[in-house]
């Protein structure tokens, strides 16, 4: 038969017994059981004043918790998490920092409300992965640069696809426009930017991808969107292709809205979309922090553009300086006796063209209103006469 395992309770028990005796010596009796005097003389006067049950390890738990999360503030962070599950714990705090229910004092970390949410089984547990920090970039102030992209379509219940359209201010993360749309054509674009640009005014620069409607299959840098946009003064430029990191903004804009909306909704139809989109939308503006600013919500950074929307196009003019030609079918023009192609979206438009100065006349520099849109080179083959595009906006 093996040995039995004493327990921690049996020792003790021999430990009292011992040291109750008459003519015990206290010091040596500690000395054998491994522990210090102190410990030895508490567990003989619980002994003596509760018997065999003061043996028993008590709680550690202190009687009282001051710095405890009041009940109230513990209930508001469960309905705030269910409301947006996937905000943080510095989201959620600087959220909770808003509300007028609770007292500043009572706020507690965001650390000890990760805690919370865990506690009430609100935590995923790849919230706790370490993430990588990222070196983000932002223009110096609003409306210097807007991104816009579709997010990816989704089908709805009666048939059809919402195409979600959305626009981000660079600066500010200020969004701009989230419209559930039934297509992707560029009318239905141009329509949604000029209700945008009545509301918020011009942006410095507008940044795409290269796919349609404002990005030409074809090759072309331009399409009629953006020579729309050019018209209005707007700089167009696009990402490096196959490069997201680009719209890197937008990118992270598509991922919040499908985590915190997309993942959770049905639609029976396109029309239906947009007050979910309306609502998401001034929460992510107004009421949602942002890690990037500092937890602060976009619309404290933003601001509407002081370039106001023209209802008529302005004319297009060229100083004397330059050679006008109008652009002819598919996009090409005559200069010098030779035929250029400047593409197909400025068919029937006017440009402006000038040799370049560096004394050799065998580049000619291209401009739309006072957009650099690229170069001819004089010395191209007949079979390769295409403009080399350069989008830049001259002052």
């Amino acid at each position: 038969m093996g040995w039995k395992a004493i327990s921690i309770m049996d020792q003790r028990k021999e430990f009292v017994y011992l040291a109750s005796a008459p003519g015990a010596i206290m010091f040596q009796l500690c000395e054998r059981f491994g522990i210090s005097r102190t410990t030895g003389y508490k567990w003989l006067s619980r002994y003596s004043q509760e018997g065999g049950c003061g043996l028993s390890d008590r709680s550690r738990r202190p009687k009282n918790s001051p710095q405890q999360t009041p009940a109230k503030v513990e209930t508001l962070l469960v309905e705030l998490r269910q409301k947006h599950p996937a905000w943080g714990g510095r989201k959620l705090r600087k959220r909770l920092s808003k509300l007028q229910e609770v007292a500043p004092d009572e706020i507690p970390s965001a650390s000890t409300i990760t805690e919370i949410l865990r506690r009430h089984g609100l935590l995923d547990p790849a919230e706790s992965r370490k993430h990588r920090a990222f070196k983000r970039f932002e223009r110096p102030a609003a409306n210097d640069l807007w991104q816009m992209d579709f997010k990816g379509h989704f089908a709805v219940t009666r048939g059809g696809r919402c195409h979600p359209l959305t626009i981000l201010d660079d600066h500010s993360r200020f969004n701009l426009a989230l419209r559930a749309c039934c297509n992707e054509q560029s009318a239905t674009v141009q329509t949604e930017l000029t209700n945008v640009f009545r509301r918020y005014g011009l942006p410095h620069e507008m940044l795409m991808d290269n796919g349609p409607p404002w990005g030409d299959s074809g090759g072309s840098t331009y399409t009629a969107l953006t020579v729309w946009m050019l018209r209005l003064g707007i700089k167009v430029t696009h990402g490096h292709p196959h490069h997201p990191q680009t719209q890197g903004k937008e990118e992270r804009f598509h991922r919040t809205l499908k985590a915190e909306l997309l993942c959770r909704m049905s639609a029976v139809d396109v029309l239906s979309c947009q007050p979910r989109f309306d609502q998401f939308r001034d929460e992510y503006n107004c009421e949602r922090p942002h890690e990037s600013l500092g937890l602060e919500t976009p619309s404290s950074r933003y601001q509407v553009s002081p370039c106001t929307f023209p209802e008529v196009l302005p004319a297009i003019e060229y100083g004397p300086d330059l050679a006008v030609r109008k652009v002819g079918t598919k996009g090409w023009l005559s200069y010098n006796g030779r035929a250029f192609n400047v593409g197909q979206a400025f068919e029937r438009m006017h440009v402006g063209l000038r040799p370049v100065t560096d004394g050799s006349d065998r580049c000619i520099e291209v401009r739309f209103c006072q957009h650099r849109i690229g170069y001819l080179e004089l010395d191209q083959t007949e079979h390769n006469r295409m403009i080399k595009h350069r989008s830049e906006t001259l002052a």
